[in-house]
């Protein structure tokens, strides 16, 4: 378990005596941290950690990571360039680690303990699927290895050095989303973490608005291939061209997944059960079997040869392979539930972008009675606004009897499913989820199936929960 010495090590290159005090925890939202903890007082564009130190001593936290003066009379370690200055240290009792910057140091502390740590890294990104094959490779990777992954979506400049604060010796490997906003990131993300395996998921239009293009956002995943060691492998989507190219850009071996022919764990024979999960034909080094999942949708398939392509390549045997499939709770965001009159609900509002809101257009699809879609923006689309709307309103044409949009930007869905031969009365365009609620509590009957699906700043996640039935 890290400890107050190695931090000391870690940012002034000496190891404080009588410091060898174990950490339990990094948090930097004092409201979450644990007795003994390590709190790191970063500053944010509303607000500043430095004003909760107090709070997390408080709250038992031992330690405080600052880059200023807080509140209070603590005792304190000035590790402010590089030097050690230990004069009236009480370790017994709160302790600030004063440093120049709050966030340059926990990323500096986790550079250095994941260096202490042997853990084979996988690392995980792509523009939609990253949060799902993460938690399912590490299901499977938890049949044989102690296991450590990102907790819930912590996987950028400050989530993944949090979440590598929390290695400890027994831990054999570790499953790491990596998340992309801008060029470096990912490479940033991997000289930290070390991965030996990358998984790339797809290239999608999501933060085209602050990459560029959809060709920047294939740059920066490429980063995590790029990274990886001649000794590692690429786990890489041979149904996505982008993706599929990336195996030029490394030293690695190269394992394509996918449908196609060509790849070298390949699905066929898919077949949505609906809730009740999917099946499909597996072929690999000449060997097929079928499987079933229960990961709800069509596209879960791909998720699923993410995680087994993980296992093979870690040296699992099919049955723990299997046996991490289908176990834990692996559909993570998709909640279906009943409405108070009996209709079936599906809450997909954990974000939304064109490729999720069509795989969740086609889990509809699968489904039995009056297709219903309530699809909100989708936001951060940049030049690729109009044409991913556009897509999503031609497929819930060919699926849902009725379209009911919320949002500006979603009125391209409409009009794109009226031209592609939705009736017109069939579609209606709302303002915000408000009126989606009462519109829905008009019009909703007992067979019907609903899709509630949009970015999180739409604050859709709000609609299910009301219509949802009370027990």
């Amino acid at each position: 378990m890290l400890t107050l010495a190695d931090v000391t090590e870690a940012l002034a290159g000496v190891r404080l005596d009588g410091a060898e005090i174990e950490i339990p925890q990094a948090a930097i939202d004092s409201r979450q941290v644990e007795r003994d903890a390590l709190f790191i007082a970063l500053k944010g564009e509303q607000l500043d950690g430095h004003d909760f130190a107090a709070d997390a001593f408080e709250r038992g936290a031992r330690f405080a990571l600052v880059s200023r003066d807080v509140e209070g009379e603590y005792s304190s370690v000035d590790l402010r360039a590089g030097k050690l200055n230990t004069a009236q240290v009480d370790l017994d009792g709160p302790l600030l680690l004063r440093v120049d910057d709050s966030l340059t140091a926990l990323q500096d502390v986790a550079r250095y303990w994941r260096r202490k740590i042997d853990v084979r890294v996988i690392g995980i990104t792509g523009s939609v699927g990253k949060s799902t094959t993460k938690e399912v490779t590490a299901e499977v990777l938890g049949q044989r290895y102690r296991t450590l992954k990102n907790p819930g979506n912590l996987n950028n400049e400050i989530g993944l050095p949090l979440t590598m604060l929390g290695l400890r010796d027994e831990h054999q490997r570790a499953v790491l989303e990596m998340g992309f906003y801008v060029t470096g990131e990912i490479e940033f993300l991997c000289e930290i973490a070390q991965p030996v395996v990358g998984v790339v998921t797809n290239v999608g239009l999501v933060h085209a608005e602050r990459a560029g293009s959809q060709e920047a956002i294939a740059q920066g995943k490429a980063e995590l291939v790029r990274y990886l060691p001649a000794e590692g492998t690429a786990i890489l989507n041979i149904d996505d061209e982008r993706v599929r190219a990336m195996a030029d850009m490394t030293k690695a071996k190269v394992l394509y997944y996918g449908m196609d022919a060509d790849a070298d764990l390949r699905a066929d024979e898919v077949e949505g059960l609906g809730l009740d999960g999917v099946r499909f034909r597996l072929h690999y080094l000449g060997e097929q079997f079928t499987l079933r999942v229960p990961m709800i949708g069509r596209h879960s398939v791909q998720t699923a040869l993410r995680a087994i392509a993980v296992g093979l390549v870690e040296g699992l045997s099919w049955e723990e392979i299997v046996n991490g499939l289908r176990s834990g709770n692996t559909q993570l965001r998709l909640v279906a539930v009943r409405a108070e009159n009996g209709a079936l609900l599906l809450d997909d509002t954990y974000n939304s972008s064109p490729q999720s809101a069509l795989a969740a257009i086609n889990l509809l699809d699968e489904m039995a009675g009056r297709k219903i879609a309530v699809l909100g923006d989708m936001l951060e689309l940049g030049p690729y606004e109009q044409e991913g709307h556009e897509m999503v309103g031609r497929r819930s044409a060919a699926v849902v009897e009725r379209l009911i949009t919320v949002g500006e930007r979603a009125v391209m869905i409409g009009e794109a499913a009226r031209e592609a031969g939705l009736p017109a009365e069939a579609i209606t365009n709302l303002k915000n989820s408000d009126e989606a609620v009462r519109l829905l509590k008009s019009e909703l009957k007992e067979d019907d199936v609903a899709l509630v699906k949009g970015s999180h700043g739409m604050k859709m996640d709000g609609i299910v929960p009301i219509l949802e039935a009370k027990e």
